[in-house]
């Protein structure tokens, strides 16, 4: 007899990859074990298929209804899902359609379906405080240099070979002028994703100033952030990101490189 957590993976394997094995524990009665099953399938990969065509409205607008499906097919065979939310389904989409041969004449794909992802989580993300400008003035100017920031759960950063911020406002309001006016080679571009009063906001920064926003929304220290960031005018990001509330809280390094020291929560 299998255990229950062998029996779970069976079933589970059955119900996503189709695997056989999975009929040898379903009773069949009046309907067959495999059709018993394929009710189920039928059922979760409908699901799942709706939750990431939510997730990437765009790329199901792009490919169209069928080629969507077959996708999503393909890719959730080889990566169901790993959390009871769907809303958390899938960001590893897009790199699937970046190596998905059937993708290949659509080179920009992938990179819609990482801005579609972006924009799907900073509509979802939970809500949080901005963080108040003036609590950075309580620090010296050593202090200052040793801040790790805290992004606000909204905020997504994306770059892309080609102009996928055009691409995905086209595309979802249906312009095909507009769409066919974009120069593909206008790329590469270099987004900030964030919710602002309750809808998402895509910007395009420079390429500078977006290596820098990457560094400090992965909680780089500040100097070490601006340095590697090269020529950027460090003050002017800062303060429109504290304006445009990127940032809900910060720490600071101690000195000597011991562990930091939390001041805004």
């Amino acid at each position: 007899m299998p255990t229950l957590r062998e029996l779970q993976h069976d079933i589970a394997r059955g119900l996503i990859a189709r695997d056989a094995v999975a009929a040898a524990h379903v009773v069949s009665d009046e309907i067959a074990a495999a059709a018993r099953l394929a009710v189920y399938r039928n059922t979760i990969v409908a699901g799942l298929i709706t939750a990431l065509r939510l997730s990437y409205p765009a790329v199901h607008r792009l490919v169209g209804a069928a080629f969507f499906e077959s996708a999503a097919q393909v890719f959730l065979e080889a990566q169901p899902p790993r959390s009871a939310c769907l809303d958390d389904y899938d960001p590893a989409f897009a790199d699937f359609l970046d190596k998905f041969a059937a993708a290949a004449a659509i080179p920009y794909l992938a990179g819609v379906a990482r801005l579609d992802w972006a924009v799907s989580r900073a509509l979802h993300a939970p809500d949080a405080d901005a963080l108040d400008p003036a609590r950075l003035g309580a620090l010296d100017a050593a202090e200052q240099r040793r801040i790790r920031f805290v992004p606000h759960p909204s905020v997504g950063l994306v770059r892309a070979d080609h102009p996928v911020d055009a691409i995905w406002r086209a595309v979802l309001a249906q312009d095909e002028a507009a769409m066919a006016a974009i120069d593909l080679g206008d790329g590469p571009v270099f987004l900030l994703v964030q919710r602002r009063n309750g809808d998402s906001e895509i910007s395009r920064l420079a390429p500078a100033t977006w290596h820098l926003t990457a560094s400090l929304c992965a909680g780089r220290p500040l100097q070490d952030a601006i340095e590697a960031a090269g020529d950027v005018d460090a003050v002017a990001v800062l303060a429109t990101h504290l304006i445009n509330g990127v940032f809900t809280a910060f720490a600071v390094d101690e000195a000597g490189g011991r562990q930091p020291r939390e001041i805004s929560l």
